[in-house]
């Protein structure tokens, strides 16, 4: 089997091609959702080196493969290219996602005030995940104001935040690291 080349050089002037062959800008929209979403992918990555549970690892994993899904979708310009369907979000997926916050919240202290990123190790990263998802919704959102999104999409990059805040505490939880609260009485 040959090699494929790692390098093309196609994009040393700042352009790059979307699922289908267009070409665009790499400022472009889309590229930063789906760049940011490949960011949060990678984060993703470290943190799954975090988990003890076989349970989490695996979801995340599952996370992880939907993300690139998700990034195709976003490379995808539906105004010239058929979306594939490996490249759409379920409803299931969000279901997916619900239960998984629910499961995880059920063995969890309630909350009393809000919470600052940090605790272990894993659920400080977890947070940076979480922060790096909320960031991709909004460079989503961007998209969303100029091209059709599906709602599913949206439905799921904003659950996934929800799920990293719950796996953050569950992580601090298991690690029997107290959760940093709030102080909002610093002036």
């Amino acid at each position: 089997m040959k090699k494929s080349m790692i390098y093309t050089k196609t994009g040393d002037a700042g352009r790059t091609s979307l699922v289908g062959g267009t070409r665009v800008s790499k400022t472009d929209d889309r590229l930063e959702a789906y760049g940011t979403v490949d960011e949060l992918n990678a984060f993703l990555g470290l943190l799954e080196t975090y988990l003890t549970d076989e349970h989490d690892r695996t979801f995340v994993r599952q996370v992880q493969n939907e993300l690139f899904a998700v990034g195709s979708y976003l490379a995808t310009d539906q105004s010239k290219t058929k979306l594939r369907a490996s490249s759409q979000v379920a409803p299931g997926q969000v279901e997916s996602l619900e239960h998984e916050i629910d499961r995880l919240d059920e063995s969890l202290p309630l909350l009393s005030a809000f919470v600052l990123p940090g605790g272990s190790r894993g659920a400080a990263v977890c947070h940076v995940c979480r922060t790096v998802c909320r960031r991709a919704e909004r460079r989503i959102l961007a998209l969303a104001e100029k091209v059709d999104m599906a709602p599913e999409l949206l439905a799921y990059i904003n659950r996934l935040s929800d799920y990293l805040f719950v796996l953050s505490r569950k992580m601090n939880h298991e690690d029997k690291k107290n959760e940093i609260f709030w102080d909002n009485s610093c002036k």
